[in-house]
């Protein structure tokens, strides 16, 4: 099926009308509801005035919902301009995080004492400084300052067995299994 001009403007009109892209599918046929949609808006049609045509308002009109959300909203009692009740506070229980949801921040279990931070300075102090195309996989891959300047460089010290850092990194990356399983509870 093809769009041609007499289909077009079939299309719209229909679509001025206030009909949906279901019936326009149907009444044009060889057409999805999905294809109507997109050719209305590749068209700009897709924003209608909100008017619609009568048949359409009127049946919009005569489905409970569009009576009730037309429907003025109560009068207020003179009790609820008073001030709402406080609600009781939430009894205290671990929060349920759903799947694929990230982690809201938490305090780290294993924090990094000061004389560990210390001697990390003291390590890039002595580190190799290498760019990215000088690593090897014997050598630490800790990037120390920010990418986007010249002074971004990689520690370049000799690596742990089985690690991608050296001994110093190594104790900054990784954590003990333990402190881990602590923080999932």
């Amino acid at each position: 099926m093809s769009w041609t001009d007499e289909r077009v403007e079939k299309l719209k009109k229909m679509w001025g009308e206030g009909l949906s892209a279901s019936q326009i599918a149907k009444e044009l046929g060889g057409v999805t509801r999905n294809a109507v949609i997109g050719k209305v808006h590749r068209l700009g049609l897709s924003n209608r005035s909100g008017s619609g045509s009568k048949p359409a308002r009127e049946a919009k009109e005569k489905t409970p919902r569009a009576a009730a959300a037309s429907a003025p909203p109560p009068e207020p009692a003179a009790e609820a301009s008073a001030q709402p009740e406080p609600r009781p506070a939430a009894p205290s229980r671990k929060q349920i995080i759903p799947a694929g949801q990230p982690l809201p921040p938490q305090p780290s279990a294993n924090e990094i004492s000061p004389e560990a931070l210390a001697s990390v300075r003291e390590v890039e102090k002595k580190a190799k400084k290498l760019s990215l195309m000088e690593l090897t996989e014997r050598t630490c891959k800790w990037p120390i300052g920010d990418p986007a300047t010249e002074e971004f460089w990689f520690c370049g010290l000799a690596v742990q067995p089985g690690k991608p850092y050296c001994e110093a990194h190594v104790g900054v990356a990784f954590q003990p299994m333990s402190s881990r399983r602590d923080r999932r509870r």
